[in-house]
This record gives C-alpha cells, sequence and structure tokens, in this order.
C-alpha cells in the first residue's frame, strides 16, 4: 500500500514505536500480531493506520464490550478526532472514517431515530424469500464453472453471490454488479482509488433512491422512504450506502473464510464431512477463527478516561478489535479454540451501532446458501494450490482473500 506523503499526525509518548496495522506481517497473519500485542500491551494496544496515524485497538473481550456500551465516553461522531487537521485530504482511509451524514455517525436521539428506519426496512424482507433467491443464485453462479473442473471461488462465486442478491433486496439492477464490486473493493482495500470508490458507490445510491421515490417498490430502499422515520432521500442514500458495504462484504469474506477453512483444516473439513456439525455450526466458528471484519472503524472518546490500564484522552481514535477480542483467552476453551455452539463472538460488533439482528439474519441466509448450494453441487472441492500461497486482501477492515482457486470433478449444469 503507497502511504500518502505528509507530516503524520504528532503522536503521544504512549505511541511512540506503536505496531503499525498494515504492511505484510499484518496482513498475512495479524492473528499472531494480535497475540503479540496482548502480550505486550494487554487489552488495549498502542498502534499506528497508514501514513503513522495513532490509533488505540481494543482486543480485550470486555474492553471491547465497554466501548461499544459507553456511548456516553465513547462517541461514535468521528468529528470528535483531533488529528484531522494534521491529516492529508487524500488519506486512504479516510473513507472509512470522516464524517458523514450517515447512520454510522449519529448518536443519541439521532441514531434511534435512523436504526428504527434502517432496521424496520430490513426486517421487511421475508426470509423464506430470500433464501430461495440465495439458492437460485448460487446454482446460477454454480453453472458458470461446473463444467470447467476449475474455478476462482472468491472472484466467480463469493464475490458476487451475496451482492446479486441484495441487489434483488435492495432495489438495484444486477447489472451493476460490476460497478458495485469494483467500487467496494477499492473503498475497503484503503489505496489511493478508496476515495473514488467511496464516491461512486454514493452516486449509485443517489440514482437508486431518486428512481424509487417516483415509484416506491417491494425492496428496503422502497421501505426506507416510505418510513414514519421521514428520511431525506440523502439520508436514505447514505444510509444504503452503509448497508451495502456492510451486507456484502463481510458476508462475502464470511464464505470465502469458511471455505478456505474447509480445504485447509483437516479437523474442520472432517467434521462437516461427517455430518457432526451442521452448515450453521460450521460458519459459526468461521466467525470465531477468521472473523471477515477484522477491525471496525472505531469510537472517539469524548473525554479523558482510562481503558484496560490506559489513559485514553479526549478525541483519541480507539478502533474495534473484533477479530482480536474473538481470540481472548477469557472467552475460549484451554486448548484455545471456542466452545461447541457458542454465538458469543463479537463479529457483528455490540451495543446500539452493532450489526441489528434482520440483517444479521440475512447475512446468515446467504452464506449458509452459499455453501450449501456449492458443496452440494461440487463435494470434491480441493485446494489448487499450496495454501501458503493464498494472498489476502491489503485491508485493515476485512480479512478476506484476493482468490481462491480450487479443483473439481467437472459437473453439468442443473
Amino acid at each position: 500500500m503507497t502511504e500518502p506523503a505528509a507530516t503524520p499526525p504528532p503522536v503521544c509518548p504512549a505511541h511512540v514505536g506503536a505496531t503499525p496495522l498494515y504492511g505484510p506481517r499484518f496482513q498475512t497473519d495479524p492473528a499472531q500480531l494480535y497475540r503479540e500485542l496482548r502480550a505486550a500491551h494487554g487489552p488495549v494496544a498502542p498502534v499506528e493506520l497508514v501514513g503513522g496515524v495513532p490509533a488505540w485497538l481494543v482486543i480485550g473481550y470486555r474492553e471491547l464490550q465497554q466501548v461499544t456500551g459507553r456511548p456516553e465516553l465513547f462517541g461514535r461522531d468521528s468529528s470528535r478526532w483531533h488529528a484531522w487537521e494534521a491529516l492529508p485530504a487524500d488519506w486512504p482511509l479516510r473513507p472509512m472514517v470522516a464524517p458523514a451524514p450517515s447512520i454510522l455517525h449519529t448518536e443519541g436521539e439521532e441514531h434511534g431515530r435512523r436504526s428504527r428506519a434502517f432496521a424496520d426496512a430490513l426486517a421487511g424482507t421475508d426470509p423464506y424469500e430470500l433464501r430461495k433467491h440465495a439458492e437460485e443464485v448460487a446454482d446460477r453462479l454454480v453453472d458458470e464453472f461446473a463444467g470447467r473442473g476449475e474455478a476462482d471461488l472468491v472472484v466467480e462465486y463469493a464475490h458476487r453471490m451475496p451482492l446479486l442478491v441484495l441487489c434483488r433486496a435492495l432495489g438495484l439492477d444486477e447489472e451493476r454488479e460490476p460497478q458495485l464490486i469494483a467500487a467496494l473493493l477499492a473503498m475497503l482495500d484503503g489505496g489511493p482509488d478508496a476515495p473514488d470508490g467511496a464516491q461512486r458507490l454514493l452516486a449509485l445510491m443517489r440514482a437508486l433512491v431518486e428512481g424509487k421515490a417516483e415509484r416506491l417498490g417491494a425492496d428496503i430502499a422502497s421501505r426506507m422512504l416510505a418510513h414514519p422515520a421521514g428520511l431525506t432521500h440523502e439520508e436514505v442514500a447514505h444510509d444504503l450506502r452503509v448497508l451495502l458495504v456492510a451486507g456484502h462484504q463481510p458476508t462475502s469474506y464470511w464464505i470465502s473464510n469458511a471455505l478456505r477453512l474447509m480445504l485447509t483444516d483437516e479437523r474442520f473439513a472432517a467434521s462437516l464431512a461427517g455430518g457432526r456439525r451442521s452448515i450453521g455450526q460450521a460458519l459459526n466458528e468461521a466467525l470465531w477463527e477468521d472473523t471477515p471484519t477484522q477491525i471496525g472503524v472505531g469510537r472517539w472518546a469524548v473525554r479523558d478516561t482510562r481503558l484496560g490500564g490506559r489513559r485514553i484522552a479526549e478525541g483519541d481514535m480507539v478502533l474495534l478489535g473484533l477479530a482480536g477480542a474473538n481470540e481472548d483467552p477469557s472467552v475460549r476453551q484451554a486448548d484455545g479454540r471456542p466452545a461447541e455452539g457458542n454465538r458469543a463472538h463479537l463479529s457483528y460488533s455490540y451495543g446500539e451501532h452493532g450489526c441489528p439482528f434482520p440483517a444479521q439474519e440475512a447475512a446468515e441466509v446467504i452464506a449458509g446458501a452459499a455453501i450449501e448450494v456449492l458443496l452440494d453441487r461440487l463435494p470434491d472441492l480441493r485446494l489448487a494450490v499450496a495454501e501458503h500461497a493464498l494472498v489476502w486482501r491489503p485491508s485493515v477492515w476485512v480479512r478476506g482473500l484476493v482468490a481462491l482457486p480450487v479443483s473439481f470433478t467437472p459437473g453439468d449444469p442443473v
């Protein structure tokens, strides 16, 4: 990743020598990095983002619940951040951090108004219809490569399947899929194209809202526009962009990360193939072991406070180390694994800004259908490269593969 040529914000003494959350080491084995951070610093560690930008990374399970459950101490409005004036305009992580008129950055009563409209619009999606459509999309995508005997399950399947399902749910035209994927990846990878990707997504959502305002339909966008909360068109467009990013990327990488575990972890694969666990249980374990959203964008200290033995100054950035918190020994068994059926992971975050239940339910339906259809159609999937050759995306926010090449016995379309 190319760093912007600018003077980094001033660093407090506690952040001298802070661990960078970028570069090959973080990209390749973040779990080991989290273990080292826990051993050296405890549940709250000094880190730096690309460009030498300091932040605190919360990797303690209880501490992360404290941050997300105490909005009077840790607010979601990033305009509190004291580093803005020192940041270059082209800082690549700006699109994910900068204040925006979306549900992500609202607080108090305004957040309640926006989140009610958001959750109610999602709840209006019939889970049975969603499941049926997800299975149809999965079958259609498998048809495209089943006869070849080889495929890239990230590019050809995991990236595409959730987005095509979401397109119908949101009221988007499926023909927008390539544009949406390109913009999503650019925004989340945090490279020089991130600002442009964010703007392209917002433009697509604005166009969707204007179209639906003229003729409401049976979709999420229409239900948000018609909601009693009275959201403006601009508010709906920004919140739909949040929904698209939060709905597609974690689900996409949840699918590919679970498939990687099935193809590389003998214990995981044997247990699944032997019928000792359901697809749902396997997906739940994947959230513990390789959660797709590894770091949440964060909170900003409302006032000077203490957290995990650290002094947090007013305006400091506090990142949510979801993957690190899931590895906290306090919530693990003696062998380091989560207890069977334990769903207390923090992969959906926590508190009032956590992923609403209807969104969690939809993600589970889509991911479950993706795995079940694929394994039913292609039961002898094999990794086509050495495990160490797999490449992870450079994003600080999500944990996902660039590609997952597999081979299998060619089959016929359904």
